[in-house]
């Protein structure tokens, strides 16, 4: 799924521990990622500079060294329309 830049709104980042969860909240869906080291993409994201994201499967998760992003899993939801234009003036 493609999901351009300039739809980006912010990120979040829960967990400091073993396992954290990101979520990166653009105007129509929101991605959530889970894994490890996740600090380094979400710098990447709001930097503009992210352009591909893939869960690795177990095997590739033991090639990745220590303190590098490892993601376990990604899930993207569409956003609800009336949450897009809930700061829209009222008529």
């Amino acid at each position: 799924m493609l999901l351009p830049h300039d739809e980006f709104a912010f990120a979040e980042l829960k967990g400091e521990d073993k396992e954290q969860e990101l979520r990166l909240v653009f105007a129509m869906h929101e991605v959530l990622v889970r894994g490890h080291s996740l600090r380094r993409i979400e710098t990447a994201m709001q930097r503009s500079e992210l352009s591909l994201l893939t869960a690795q499967s177990g095997k590739q998760r033991s090639l990745i060294p220590d303190g590098q992003p490892a993601v376990l899993e990604i899930l993207v939801k569409e956003l609800p329309c009336s949450s897009m234009h809930s700061n829209a003036p009222q008529e």
